[in-house]
């Protein structure tokens, strides 16, 4: 099993760690890690390790092995110098790439609140997110509704997790916005995302600490995906003088 450092900060940028195996596939898994890997609609994470004589292997991808959640297998770019297990190595997040994926990952919730739908899908993206409504009209105002979800990002709304136990999960299904994916149980608890007074959903991912960090926000593309079913992007509005 590996200690998921990144879910109780995100923001590491870098740790030292054990190497305790490496997969038949050239992945290495460690006793700990800073790194998430892909799930819930979160891609994995990129960096590298620097071995203890100085070398460095870059990791291209971050991935549950089979399915299996208490496991992170990174991996590694082909041809790399793997190191072997028991050595210490330290791990080193591709920074820029996690902090806009966090921003993205947390503005994509805010969505989820002025979209008031059930959710029937999403993809979070270091440019752009989107999410999946079951929404069988467009709502009129959408300009009003891009306000309104800057306005979110503008409040200054602190980000924060908590668990609970499983019981308490399923005596609280309204908690669950996704129609498709159900919050990891069987471990006894499940993480849950709460900003400020405006959200609170079960999440496994890497958010910001504040939604001021998101940054200006604008929709992109909404697109007919069924009869019902509606895509939603996102975009970060980084040519706006606000930003920055």
């Amino acid at each position: 099993m590996t200690a998921f450092l990144f879910r109780d900060d995100s923001y590491l940028r870098s740790v030292e760690a054990k190497v305790v195996a490496v997969t038949a596939e050239g992945g290495v898994v460690l006793d700990r890690t800073i790194f998430y890997a892909a799930s819930g609609g979160q891609p994995g994470d990129s960096g590298r390790l620097i071995k203890a004589d100085g070398g460095t292997s870059e990791i291209v991808d971050t991935i549950h092995p089979d399915g299996d959640k208490t496991a992170i297998v990174h991996v590694m770019a082909p041809g790399s110098a793997l190191p072997q297990p028991g050595e210490t190595v330290t791990a080193e997040i591709d920074w820029e790439r996690r902090y806009r994926l966090m921003r993205m990952h947390t503005a994509l919730h805010l969505l989820s609140v002025v979209f008031a739908f059930p959710v029937t899908g999403g993809s979070i993206g270091a440019d752009k997110g989107r999410l999946d409504f079951d929404m069988p009209e467009l709502p009129e105002d959408i300009d009003g509704l891009e306000a309104q979800l800057n306005a979110l990002v503008a409040g200054n709304h602190a980000v924060t997790s908590e668990w609970i136990s499983d019981a308490e999960m399923a005596a609280n299904p309204e908690l669950i916005k996704t129609m498709n994916v159900k919050p990891p149980m069987g471990q006894g608890r499940v993480r849950l995302i709460r900003i400020g007074e405006v959200d609170l959903q079960p999440c496994g991912g890497t958010h910001v600490r504040n939604t001021s960090e998101i940054g200006p926000l604008k929709l992109g593309k909404i697109e007919k995906k069924g009869k019902q079913n509606r895509r939603v992007s996102l975009v970060f509005d980084e040519v706006n003088p606000a930003a920055g």
